[in-house]
C-alpha cells in the first residue's frame, strides 16, 4: 500500500509531460508530501476528448457506521474489475496521477525509516503517473459532519519489485512513463488498461531518500 507520495516538478513541466495545454490545467504548486485527504493534480480527459488537469482529494471516501469516511487511496490489480467498490469507476472514469517519487516506511525498524522510491533518469526525480480512478463523493468527511460534494481518487496497485520488496512485501504501485502507457489507460478497453498492472522493472528504479522524514526533501525544480 502507497499513502504517501511527491510531485516536486512545477506545473508548466507536468502540463508538458502530460501533454496538457496551459489553458486546461488548474493552478497548483510543487509539493513534497502528498497524504490520503490532500488534495493533488490529476490528469483525465474532458468531454470534448482533450485532456485536463484538475485537483481532487486522495483516497475514495467509505462510510462506517460509528466512525468517520475512511479514505481508501489503492486499488488492488485483482479486485479493481470486481469489487462493486471500484469496478465503475475502472470502466468509465479513468484518470492518471501525477508524481515524482513515492514513499514506504520499513516498519520493522523503530522509529520507522521512511523510503523514497524514484525512477532512473536525467533528472532528480523524472515524472512518472500511477493509474488512477475517481468518481464524485455526495456525503460528510468526518463524523456527523456536514455533507459535501468533491471528486475522489485513487491508484492502482500491484505485486511489489525486487527493490520495493525490500521494505514492502505486499504490494507497489503500478507506474507509467510512456505516452501509450497513459493514453492506453484513458482511452483504451478494460482490458488493455488492466494490462499495464505490472511491476515495474526494479533496474530502472532507485531508492533516492531514506530517513526519518515523511517529506521528500528535493527542492522544487
Amino acid at each position: 500500500m502507497c499513502n504517501l507520495y511527491s510531485l516536486t516538478p512545477k506545473r508548466d513541466g507536468v502540463a508538458r509531460f502530460f501533454r496538457v495545454s496551459h489553458n486546461r490545467s488548474v493552478a497548483f504548486e510543487p509539493v513534497n508530501a502528498i497524504f490520503p485527504r490532500h488534495i493533488a493534480p490529476v490528469v483525465r480527459h474532458c468531454a470534448d476528448g482533450e485532456r485536463e488537469i484538475v485537483l481532487m482529494s486522495w483516497g475514495f471516501l467509505r462510510l462506517e457506521k460509528g466512525s468517520a469516511p475512511k479514505p481508501v487511496t489503492n486499488v488492488r490489480d485483482d479486485q479493481i474489475q470486481t469489487n462493486p467498490f471500484w469496478r465503475d469507476s475502472f470502466r468509465e472514469r479513468r484518470c492518471v496521477v501525477p508524481a515524482g517519487a513515492f514513499c514506504e516506511p520499513n516498519g520493522d525498524v523503530k522509529p520507522a525509516t521512511w523510503h523514497w522510491f524514484a525512477i532512473k533518469g536525467n533528472d532528480e526525480r523524472p515524472l512518472f503517473a500511477f493509474p488512477g480512478i475517481w468518481r464524485r463523493y455526495r456525503g460528510p468527511v468526518r463524523k456527523d459532519g456536514p455533507n459535501v460534494d468533491i471528486e475522489t481518487y485513487a491508484f492502482l496497485t500491484t505485486t511489489p519489485n525486487k527493490l520495493v520488496s525490500t521494505i514492502n512485501h505486499e504490494r507497489m504501485p503500478v507506474l507509467l512513463t510512456r505516452e501509450e502507457e497513459l493514453e492506453t489507460w484513458l482511452r483504451g478497453s478494460p482490458g488493455e488498461a488492466l494490462a499495464l498492472a505490472r511491476e515495474y522493472p526494479a533496474e530502472e528504479m532507485r531508492i533516492v531518500q531514506e530517513g526519518l522524514d515523511k517529506e521528500d526533501l528535493l527542492k522544487a525544480a
